[in-house]
């Protein structure tokens, strides 16, 4: 048995899946030198284009980083020019996060460079086998999301209880 073959009989689908991730964080991190973001940065701009006037505390949960971590990502954003902060109109302790015009050709560029990663990535794959891995990847995150969902409605009182 070739050593291919052999890693592969004891491959393990949460192995496999932390691996491609890897392995993809890998590939941007040394493909994109030109669009002068992290992976971090490009992450935010990706969410907050499908969430604009989401709060800042809303998107470090979907990023699912500490909202300090995200505030840091913003900082460098706004100085850059791809992004803004507004006011909330009916909280004013909250803000809401907007991408600017600066932000669209980036965001294109992003766009492209991840359509033809993942034509790359799926070399191999026919039209149905891709649309059949999407979608058991979207149902296995969705079986993970109840499985958690519990545990998270569980924790939900502790978080929400006044601090004395």
């Amino acid at each position: 048995m070739s050593d291919a073959s052999q890693s592969n009989s004891n491959a393990t689908f949460g192995f496999l899946v932390s691996d491609v991730a890897r392995m993809l964080r890998e590939n941007f991190r040394t493909t994109t030198p030109e669009l002068g973001l992290t992976l971090a940065q490009a992450r935010v701009l990706l969410h907050l284009s499908r969430n604009e006037g989401i709060s800042q505390v809303a998107l470090s949960a979907i990023l699912e980083i500490q909202p300090i971590t995200l505030l840091r990502q913003i900082d460098r954003l706004e100085k850059a020019g791809l992004l803004e902060r507004r006011a909330h109109p009916s909280d004013r302790r909250a803000q809401q996060l907007y991408l600017t015009p600066r932000s669209q050709p980036l965001l294109q560029k992003i766009f492209a460079m991840s359509a033809d990663l993942q034509d790359q990535v799926m070399a191999g794959l026919n039209k149905t086998e891709r649309t059949q891995l999407i979608a058991s990847l979207i149902r296995i995150k969705s079986n993970l999301s109840q499985m958690m969902s519990p545990a998270l409605d569980e924790a939900a009182p502790a978080r929400t209880k006044p601090r004395r």
